[in-house]
Order: structure tokens, then sequence, then C-alpha cells
């Protein structure tokens, strides 16, 4: 059952937190990674590429936890978990939003000669389940 985000999560969701999003690897072991992200409404959005760990680990078990825990107060965190959907549509448009969010640059400007090319990029968009921790 979805569960809403609260405002000041999404307040911090706004800002370019940094956050841990977490993975199941074929034999169960967690797989972490540092991703950009936004908010959409109460859904999470990132982006990935075909063939990455991340997107096979959530092709076959769609369930992810995403930790929020931002640097000026390491106390004070959410973890959202939630099940992964994908869209190839718009990525490369999402990673230049994040791009700029995060390093005030478009994304070909922040990365030259790391573009991928927009076929090859992935949205993947978290709807919450579950939210803890004292941004809950």
């Amino acid at each position: 059952m979805p569960v809403a985000l609260s405002a000041s999560l999404k307040q911090l969701l706004d800002s370019p937190v940094f956050v841990t999003v977490a993975t199941l690897q074929p034999d169960g072991s967690p797989q972490l990674s540092v991703v950009w992200m936004k908010a959409d409404g109460d859904q999470i959005l990132f982006v990935t590429s075909y063939g990455t760990r991340k997107e096979k680990n959530l092709r076959r078990d769609p369930r992810v936890t995403i930790m929020v825990n931002p640097p000026e107060t390491p106390y004070t965190f959410a973890s959202v978990s939630g099940t992964a959907e994908f869209t190839d549509e718009n990525g490369a448009e999402l990673l230049d939003e994040l791009s700029v969010k995060y390093s005030g640059k478009v994304y070909a400007e922040f990365s030259p000669g790391n573009v991928p090319a927009a076929d090859q990029l992935l949205v993947v968009r978290v709807t919450p389940t579950r939210v803890a921790g004292g941004l809950a």
C-alpha cells in the first residue's frame, strides 16, 4: 500500500541531498549506490542505465530502500522502502535536470566525454510503501 512522504522529507528531497539506494543482489546481499534524485509527488525518481547492477537487481526484485541522510544533520534521516518501476522516456531530460540540481551544469558540461546515449537511460520511479526515521 503506497504511503505519503512528509512535507519535511519532500522539502529535503527538493535540495541537492545525496541518497543511497539499496537493491538486492541475486544472492540476497545488499547492493548500495549513491544517486541523484528528485521527488515527484509522493514518488522518488532517479536515473540509471541499461545493464547496470541496479537495473538488473530491480528487474529481478523491484523492492528498494532509499536512505536519505543530510550531512548537516547526520542523526536526522529517512529510510524510504518501496517498489521500483522503469520507464525509458525522458531519461536524458531527467539526467540533465538532476545534474543542474546537484552541480549547476547540464550533464554534458558536468561530465564531458561520459554522457550516456539517451536510449541507454532509464528513469526509476519508486513508490514508497514504508517511511521510517526522524523525517518520516
